[in-house]
């Protein structure tokens, strides 16, 4: 920052600038779901007209649920941070009310094995996908608010980890949806590591779900033999045995090769790969737009993933920083658990790839969190001010105001190391 006379002058660059995290997100958000909303009619059109529908039926259905996100992500970037704090209670609350709704008769749904979604109407819900933003804002106004106690495990297993993670999980594992668990305990991680939980902590909640998930796979004929399948050579080669979903969604990528054969030309959609708009678009994409597909997509997520991490560190609320982190983790690990799925790094675990796979409950929930950080990203230093097209003063007082708090947050956390 220079001096001129007498008046701090704030030079910016274009990655500095108060709007690009705001912008950023909202193109890589933008980008995700077109890119979606094509590969989910690419992909589910020859399986609606083998249930006897219209080859785009499916697709309107996402485009529904991607327009209702739409309005969810823009009401929720307008929300201030005083009201995502208070929103923290209701929502945990409904959130619970919902998912043990899944065990009532009548209201809930089985699907493939998990007892995790809930029929009101026409339209079948998974509330779990809402629990994560539970667990995110209730993780953050808990953690945030105990400012220095968080550094003692009591203040962080007691309000939050055992009474509230506890529960939700107990409900998800309860339906049998082991995925989706996965998928909340790194997004629990992720908040108790940025609150800056003792070390203790880790371990001890580390070795507690290693060993449910030890219990939980071996109390499970189903889980026990798609581990024993995905540790099989001769199964993982066998394209009409138990590892066939794994092994078409390998043809998938493979046929695709360099250039992909085309969009709408997929092979593998004719019945043999199920659930292709679901779990295993990203082998559809691959198949479809070949190499260059299956890379944009990873760097659409790694530039979401980074507009996460400059939220993190640029933010001078420790409830935006704590709840981003919690948001990186659940989009970031879900993605990885499902691209991991289908080029066989990991088992088959069934959850979606965030923004693209077709499902009304996870396009809804994304974009609400989304549009959370759009809120955040409102509320860097400037951003707002130059949104509202005010003048060039206010935006630079409001950076140096930034800037004059982010060092004076690094000072001291210096002084709390040494």
């Amino acid at each position: 920052m220079d001096v001129l006379e007498g008046r701090p002058v704030v030079h910016i660059s274009r990655l500095e600038s108060p709007l690009t995290t705001y912008y950023l997100l909202v193109g890589v958000t933008v980008t995700l779901v077109v890119l979606g909303l094509v590969m989910v009619y690419s992909a589910s059109s020859v399986e609606a007209l083998l249930q006897g529908q219209a080859s785009y039926a499916i697709f309107v259905r996402q485009l529904i649920f991607a327009a209702v996100g739409a309005v969810v992500a823009v009401a929720a970037a307008r929300v201030s941070l005083r009201g995502w704090r208070r929103l923290a209670g209701p929502v945990l609350l409904g959130a619970l009310v919902l998912q043990a709704a899944v065990f009532v008769p009548g209201l809930g749904v089985n699907v493939n094995g998990n007892q995790n979604w809930l029929a009101l109407g026409p339209v079948t819900v998974q509330p779990s996908e809402f629990a994560k933003i539970a667990l995110v804002l209730t993780g953050a106004t808990i953690l945030a608010n105990k400012g220095s106690r968080v550094g003692d495990w009591r203040h962080v297993l007691l309000p939050y980890v055992v009474p509230i993670s506890g529960m939700v999980l107990a409900l998800v594992l309860a339906g049998h949806d082991l995925g989706t668990a996965m998928v909340m305990s790194i997004l629990i991680a992720a908040v108790l590591s940025v609150a800056g939980a003792p070390l203790r902590v880790f371990l001890v909640g580390g070795l507690a779900v290693a060993a449910g998930v030890l219990l939980l796979v071996g109390g499970s004929g189903n889980r026990v033999g798609r581990i024993s399948n995905f540790l099989d050579a001769a199964c993982r080669a066998d394209p009409n045995g138990a590892c066939g979903q794994s092994v078409h969604g390998l043809y998938a990528l493979a046929d695709g090769g360099w250039w992909g054969v085309g969009l709408g030309a997929s092979k593998e959609k004719w019945a043999w790969l199920s659930e292709a708009q679901n779990d295993f678009i990203f082998a559809i994409i691959g198949e479809e737009l070949g190499l260059p597909g299956t890379l944009v997509v990873l760097v659409l997520f790694g530039l979401l993933a980074w507009c996460c991490y400059r939220l993190v560190v640029r933010a001078r609320d420790p409830f935006v920083r704590i709840a981003t982190a919690g948001v990186m983790a659940w989009l970031m690990g879900q993605a990885v658990i499902n691209i991991g799925s289908v080029i066989g790094l990991v088992p088959v675990v069934g959850v979606p790839l965030p923004l693209l796979s077709a499902g009304g409950s996870s396009m809804v929930t994304t974009l609400l969190a989304l549009g959370m950080l759009l809120s955040f990203a409102r509320a860097e230093p400037g951003c707002a001010a130059l949104l509202a097209g005010r003048g060039p003063g206010l935006v630079r007082r409001s950076i140096a105001r930034g800037r004059t708090g982010l060092a004076a947050r690094s000072t001291a956390r210096s002084t709390g190391r040494s």
